[in-house]
């Protein structure tokens, strides 16, 4: 019974230490991700700071460090937890084990001292010649030889039951000083924190000087986007108008037959000197919903069923890159503007890549940087800021599909990426992948 607790204890070991393991890998995982985003920030902040003009790249760029170094120290916090609840694991394992060798202990020298007392008195040939009988005899060779087996295997038991307790002692030790570095890199990560915080104080005060530049350019901004909004609003519109259509259509056409037919057989019945059927009365067209004009087809209406599946799971329209600027109202001092979608900062020359199958309704070329408007059924995504073009307008294209490359605005390479639901504007941050 000893052996199998011991034996069910070791197990339960193993699988929670296998089970922090993993949870210690996806954690790294992404201590590593957020530590790469934060050396391209750098880099990109290192080119602009150079600058005696302050951009509203740099605030953005500033403040996506902050909050990656943030998440940062909450990843370590998450990997020291995750090391407490495995050095309290292998603590508890290590004062079992040393419990079930004493245990073990205790009971073999019980058994050599009872060898010992009773090597004199009961010689071994003698105890077993002085049975009554040859079955008792058999009995008495097959208890020595037991006893002896037993001895044997309560030495192994004991010396295997050793190599596991220096093990979890080595692992216990390993882990231990993994906290302690752990708890070093948070410290440093904290310095760093508050380095960050110090710059963006500097920042902010720098941008109180220059407020009035900072303003026009914030309004010049405000209006290059307001240009290209309303271009993508327009595309969208139209697409949605010839959307309903050739809904309109369809349905005129089915009620043009439908009369055909019911005109038809009542002439029929004219010729045949019967009644004539009576005729259906024309049911008022239905003007449909835009999201029932874009799916109103089989493909449009899969395509548009994918997009929406993949909620939460789409891949970004970039492979490396980071959220630099987030959807929805800006505050910047005393001015501020409106974000439809984000900006991603990513590296000059980064590929762009469709993130759903979909058709291309739009590719326009606005202050020198192209527009692509892409259509998934009900859906519609669109890349902005690139400096180049693979696509054209009426074809498909596939998932993760190149589109073109981002172009590089000043020091910075910056893809401005939206999704609307019709003519509604979406949080891109909640489709994307995480």
């Amino acid at each position: 019974m000893k052996l199998y607790k011991l034996l069910y204890i070791l197990f339960f070991s193993v699988f929670a230490i296998s089970v922090s393991a993993q949870t210690a890998n996806e954690l790294r995982r992404k201590k590593e991700a957020i530590e790469r985003d934060i050396e391209q920030l750098q880099k990109s902040l290192s080119k602009t700071a150079s600058g005696k003009k302050l951009t509203l790249q740099q605030i953005n760029v500033i403040n996506t460090q902050i909050r990656l170094r943030q998440d940062k120290i909450g990843a370590i916090n998450s990997e020291i937890k995750n090391l407490d609840n495995q050095i309290s694991q292998n603590t508890n394992t290590v004062h079992t084990l040393q419990g079930q060798l004493g245990d073990l202990k205790k009971e073999y020298a019980g058994m050599i001292r009872f060898a010992q007392r009773n090597r004199n008195s009961y010689d071994k040939m003698m105890f077993i010649f002085a049975a009554k009988d040859f079955n008792q005899a058999y009995k008495r060779i097959k208890y020595l030889q037991q006893f002896s087996q037993y001895r044997k295997k309560q030495a192994g038991y004991i010396e295997n039951t050793q190599q596991d307790l220096n093990g979890k002692i080595r692992v216990l030790d390993r882990t231990l000083k993994e906290k302690s570095d752990l708890l070093k890199e948070q410290e440093r990560e904290r310095e760093r924190l508050g380095k960050d915080k110090s710059q963006q104080s500097a920042v902010l005060n720098t941008l109180s000087k220059q407020e009035r530049t900072f303003k026009q350019d914030i309004a010049s901004k405000k209006k290059q986007q307001a240009q290209i909004d309303r271009a993508i609003r327009a595309a969208i519109q139209r697409a949605i108008d010839e959307a309903r259509r050739k809904a309109a259509e369809e349905a005129r056409i089915a009620a043009a037959k439908r009369a055909a037919e019911e005109k038809a057989a009542a002439e029929k019945a004219r010729l045949e000197n019967r009644p004539a059927p009576v005729a259906t009365k024309a049911a008022a067209v239905k003007t449909k919903t835009t999201s029932e004009a874009l799916t109103a087809t089989p493909e449009t209406a899969r395509l548009s069923d994918g997009f929406e599946n993949n909620r939460g799971k789409l891949p970004w329209p970039v492979a490396t890159g980071q959220i630099t600027e987030r959807f929805g109202l800006h505050k910047v001092d005393q001015a501020s503007y409106t974000n439809n979608g984000v900006d991603i900062t990513t590296s000059a020359g980064t590929s762009v890549r469709a993130v759903f199958a979909g058709k291309v309704i739009k590719v326009d070329y606005i202050q020198g940087r192209a527009v692509i408007i892409i259509m998934h059924g009900d859906y519609f995504t669109i890349y902005q800021n690139l400096r180049d073009v693979k696509v054209s307008v009426g074809s498909s294209v596939e998932i993760k599909q190149v589109l073109g490359s981002v172009a590089t605005t000043g020091d910075d390479a910056i893809l401005k990426f939206q999704i609307w639901r019709g003519n509604v504007i979406q949080n891109p941050e909640a489709w994307i992948s995480k």
